[in-house]
């Protein structure tokens, strides 16, 4: 079973996140866009150790990440180092696109995207994938075999690093719109107030001051912020607001997010050039 980091956010309230999770937060921030990989296993344990994961967790969790393909593990002289594949790099520099936008809880176009797929048996990791990527882009299921998204997904880009994996024609798609007087996609495939509550628990963490002040180096608190922002990006689906109160929350966490991203982010990048030039 994979071990949760329990820590205290800013704000107070507990917070378990991923070693995961948490590795891909540091890559993409750090790592993807800046051609400085490998990173030693040992700086990636000192992060995530700031972070509340014990370094067995961070080791296992690296092993496994090469293991699925994401990671490519490679000696230093005498130290193990990690390297992005080009799987993890495709993953990782199309989620930040979506991390940096203006308006990252608004679907782009009207309407709906549905999705069906098929694949072999054999083939359970490049579904998982899918689904994975799926998820991402703010798609849920509908009914069994049916996925739905809102607005006008970019199903090329979404899918772009599983394109090489999947069979021809394993996924179909069409834009769709709401028949009336048969309403109910959202409350089929989302549970809008469950959504809600991951909108109110990170700016509850995060809506306050992140200044390091003997706690977790900068540059673990910055991991732990942008592992909580993909998370939220993960449960959100951009749905229209036209199925949302006006007390709906997004427009609170992206504000919390840029504050405390703004706040963190130099002291991070200078604990990181420090880490990596030992």
């Amino acid at each position: 079973m994979t071990r949760l980091a329990k820590v205290q956010g800013p704000g107070g309230t507990a917070r378990s996140r991923q070693p995961k999770q948490l590795l891909l937060a540091f890559l993409g921030e750090h790592i993807v866009h800046f051609s400085l990989w490998p990173v030693r296993a040992a700086v990636l344990i000192d992060v995530l150790e700031g972070a509340g994961v014990a370094p067995p967790a961070t080791r296992a969790t690296l092993d496994r990440m090469a293991r699925r393909g994401l990671l490519e593990r490679v000696r230093l002289g005498r130290e193990i180092a990690f390297g992005l594949t080009d799987v993890a790099t495709g993953v990782l520099r199309e989620a930040t696109a979506r991390v940096h936008a203006l308006r990252p809880f608004d679907p782009t176009g009207h309407g709906w995207t549905l999705v069906t797929f098929s694949l072999p048996e054999q083939q359970r990791t490049v579904r998982h994938r899918l689904r994975s990527a799926l998820t991402w882009a703010g798609f849920a299921p509908l009914r069994d075999g049916l996925w739905i998204a809102p607005g006008e997904v970019d199903l090329a880009r979404a899918l772009g690093p599983l394109s090489a994996d999947l069979p021809p024609r394993a996924v179909t798609a069409f834009r769709a719109t709401e028949v009336a007087g048969f309403p109910g996609s959202v409350a089929a495939a989302w549970d809008v107030d469950a959504i809600r509550a991951e909108h109110e628990a990170f700016v509850g963490r995060w809506s306050a001051s992140a200044a390091v002040d003997g706690g977790p180096s900068s540059l673990s608190v910055h991991t732990m912020l942008v592992a909580d922002w993909l998370a939220l990006l993960r449960a959100d689906p951009r749905l229209p607001r036209d199925f949302l109160d006006d007390a709906w929350p997004a427009d609170r966490s992206v504000a919390a997010y840029r504050a405390r991203y703004a706040e963190l982010s130099g002291a991070s990048a200078a604990a990181f050039s420090v880490l990596v030039s030992d």
